[in-house]
């Protein structure tokens, strides 16, 4: 019991110091996993920790978290995609694994033994690219979406691989014991031959569909009765490990199975509370996996062969960032979005580990060969997030800078300039031109100003924070600027030149929250709109009315709420001081205190006039 208990507070530890170290060095989460697996591997070597188990224990983790991405899709939006899903992952694949064999012939490997190198090392990690894209906030760029796509199809292709790699054993290491027969688990198709086990396969793959669609739903609403949210929780979970356990005894991929019940799952009522409840779960789990991905690394077996596995590991990753850049091109990606999927993808992936596994076991590859394998997946894992710096760092601004020489000229001056038409902006420019007034609007979004352009609205593609692209929209000449772009330090320093350079414009600024306020107002602005302030009175004037409250009784305390708090803005702008936290600085402190007060008084006396 205390080896168990010791084990898991130094796994723990590790992660509760690397990662946010990591992080707070923008290096990211996984990077932060690895180093800490790394850092706590000559203590496992002490205390004979078998790295091995605990990695198998931990790949649950991505079961889980295709689970959770096959939730995200629903069968339609699915089929919409197979085109490109079997463009870009098919032609992936399929030009690595060849590329990689070809390399693999050429240093004397028999065919056999090539082209089981090459499926292996077709594969990138979905753990590390999905985790880190969402962290960056680019799962949503079109070169984000082209990433999942490739990884998508790799993770059915996974599929196919189990199934043909023992045809490739080697007789030399069948014979030698290479292979090992016996199964050290249970299955249901051992001892089937080859049609009866297809059988099995398909109906355990019409028991995850007709489960998901028709039973699922069914035992969650017997569940929720209970109204106990561990219970649901323990259902859940069970979901997942018994599609696992399934799809583990017909010799299927566990991940597949889960990513198919959830793609079944996309539309159920409890999707949400599905995601919610195996979310935690996913997130540990896939932390101690990346960690035994660094405790793993045979560190005597590199230093031996370090120029051989080193060499070995940037050529794999040239070789896929090659077939990603040609694929992607291929298919319309541009720029930086190219880059995304050519540099975040030319990893090899978990699923390589166990197709290692599966491969020695099934004598296909000699064990002093896969050994040195795990080394290059490993070591092409560890680098992955500095591939991902590299684009954000060095790359990404590059084609920032080229795509701001590119802006549209603007070939029409109005008396209303909008930057920005997302969900603010876009709102405003409708109601404005709705009362007649014509306006240009400038936004950074290329995607965005397609789909306006296809609605006949007149918009320019370009970053409204450049004075220069201000003046060719004749700003010198206009009556409004409404600056609705999404970044704070942009729009500070967007209204600070405006209302510097041009006295006479009238310019109406978003702020993103209530101390954004007093940094516009300490530039000069005076028409500061709060982009949440309506929408939380009217929320909070809902929970009133829903408490009870008659309607008009909720709307004069709303509109008391917001004439006290206007009066107050201008006093605590003074005293806002953006060196200071909000907390120590005590004169604002004490002003909020007093706004407090004031509001309750004010609200108190309004109670006795209406009992009087």
């Amino acid at each position: 019991m205390t080896d168990y208990l010791f084990l898991t507070f130094l796994f723990l530890i590790a992660g509760v110091i690397a990662v946010p170290l990591a992080s707070r060095l923008q290096l990211g989460s996984v990077l932060g996993y690895l180093i800490a697996g790394i850092a706590i591997s000559p203590v496992l070597g002490l205390f004979n920790v078998d790295v091995v188990s605990l990695q198998h224990f931990a790949e649950f983790g991505v079961v889980m978290m295709l689970f959770l991405v096959g939730l995200e899709l629903d069968p339609h939006r699915l089929w919409q995609l197979r085109m490109r899903l079997l463009g870009l992952g098919g032609l992936q694949v399929g030009l690595t694994v060849l590329a990689v064999m070809g390399i693999a012939l050429a240093l004397g490997l028999n065919w056999s033994v090539a082209l089981a190198v090459g499926l292996v090392l077709s594969l990138s990690s979905t753990a590390i690219v999905l985790q880190t894209l969402t962290e960056k906030g680019q799962l949503r760029s079109d070169g984000g979406q082209a990433g999942f796509l490739v990884l998508l199809f790799q993770d059915i292709a996974v599929i196919p691989m189990l199934a043909l790699l023992p045809l490739l054993a080697l007789p030399e290491l069948q014979s030698a014991g290479g292979a090992d027969h016996h199964d050290a688990g249970m299955s249901l198709v051992a001892h089937l031959n080859a049609w009866q086990t297809a059988l099995v396969t398909l109906a355990a793959i019409a028991v995850v569909v007709f489960g998901g669609s028709w039973l699922t739903p069914r035992l969650f609403r017997f569940i929720a009765m209970a109204r106990l949210r561990e219970l649901f929780t323990a259902s859940a979970l069970m979901l997942v490990v018994g599609i696992a356990l399934l799809m583990s005894l017909v010799g299927l991929s566990p991940a597949l199975g889960t990513f198919l019940a959830g793609v079944v799952l996309a539309n159920s009522e409890y999707r949400h509370e599905l995601e919610s409840d195996i979310d935690p779960f996913k997130g540990l789990l896939l932390g101690l996996f990346f960690m035994t991905v660094g405790a793993g690394i045979n560190f005597g077996l590199l230093g031996d062969n370090l120029l051989l596995i080193v060499s070995l590991t940037l050529l794999l990753i040239a070789i896929k960032v090659l077939v990603l850049w040609l694929v992607g091109s291929l298919f319309g990606l541009r720029g930086a979005n190219l880059w995304l999927v050519a540099l975040g993808l030319a990893q090899a992936g978990e699923f390589g580990f166990v197709l290692l596994s599966f491969t020695v076991s099934s004598a296909v590859i000699p064990v002093t060969l896969a050994d040195q394998l795990l080394l290059i997946v490993a070591l092409s894992m560890l680098l992955t997030p500095l591939l991902f710096i590299i684009h954000e760092r060095l790359i990404a601004p590059r084609y920032l800078r080229e795509s701001e020489r590119q802006a549209d000229n603007i070939d029409q001056a109005c008396k209303v300039i909008i930057a920005g038409h997302g969900r603010v902006g876009g709102i405003a420019n409708r109601m404005l031109r709705g009362a007649g007034f014509e306006t240009t609007v400038i936004d950074y979004s290329s995607a965005q100003l397609e789909m306006l352009r296809a609605y006949g609205i007149k918009v320019y593609y370009g970053d409204a924070t450049r004075p220069d692209l201000l003046n060719a929209a004749g700003i010198a000449n206009a009556d409004l600027l409404v600056i609705a772009i999404n970044d704070k330090e942009k729009i500070t320093e967007m209204t600070r030149y405006a209302v510097e350079h041009f006295p006479n414009l009238h310019v109406v600024a978003r702020a993103v929250d209530r101390h954004h306020v007093y940094d516009l107002w300490a530039v000069g602005c005076r028409d500061i709109i709060r982009e949440t302030f309506d929408s939380s009175l009217r929320m909070a004037r809902s929970a009133l009315i829903a408490l009870g409250i008659s309607e008009e009784r909720a709307r004069d305390i709303s509109a008391q709420f917001e004439t006290v708090d206007r009066r107050y803005m201008r006093e605590m702008a003074d005293l806002y001081d953006p060196k200071i936290p909000s907390h120590e600085n005590q004169p604002y402190v004490t002003k909020v205190r007093e706004l407090n007060a004031e509001w309750a008084r004010q609200l108190n006396a309004r109670q006795q006039q209406e009992e009087e």
